[in-house]
């Protein structure tokens, strides 16, 4: 199955498929973390043209489609160069967002994912990978088996998350 995966770089033409997979599966895995089920804050400020086309002027953003066979089942969003901890923003890179549909969880996707990314550091000679993860719920355990650490404390950055929901950990991986 592994095989049959391809991270395709965002091209204005297919702002709209981005936006509805990062829509969709971002509401599947963490509209539990928003009063009322509510995500309006976080898709304003991630899924819109306008963010799209921000973020596409920027040199230290990557924006990907992850494609399986022929449906696209995720996206991915990385930093190239972002100053961290003891790390300077020409040491690490940080994986902003991996967003998998449910219905393709468990086909390895996650896993190639992570696997791109790391080669997308290594080809920038980076030598580190951070990333944040919820500290309740099944992506934690997930990155941790990939070789990850817990680094630091952090927290959802926006106001209007449940209180008790806002937990997270900065994650490294050394490279």
């Amino acid at each position: 199955m592994e095989n049959n995966i391809q991270f395709i770089l965002l091209k204005p033409e297919h702002y709209n498929t981005y936006i509805e997979i990062g829509t969709k599966a971002y509401n599947q895995h963490y509209r539990h973390l928003w009063p009322n089920g509510d995500t309006t804050t976080y898709l304003e400020n991630s899924f819109t043209k306008e963010v799209l086309l921000y973020e596409e002027k920027d040199e230290d953003t990557a924006l990907y489609l992850i494609k399986l066979n022929s449906n696209y089942v995720g996206i991915l969003k990385v930093t190239l160069h972002k100053q961290l901890q003891d790390y300077s923003k020409a040491d690490a890179l940080y994986l902003d967002k991996i967003y998998i549909l449910n219905e393709f969880s468990g086909k390895g996707i996650g896993s190639k994912t992570l696997k791109f990314v790391k080669q997308i550091a290594t080809d920038h000679s980076k030598k580190a990978i951070f990333l944040e993860s919820m500290q309740k719920g099944l992506a934690l355990p997930f990155y941790l088996s990939h070789s990850f650490s817990i680094a630091a404390n952090t927290q959802v950055p926006f106001n209007n998350v449940i209180e008790e929901e806002k937990p997270m950990y900065l994650l490294r991986k050394d490279l």
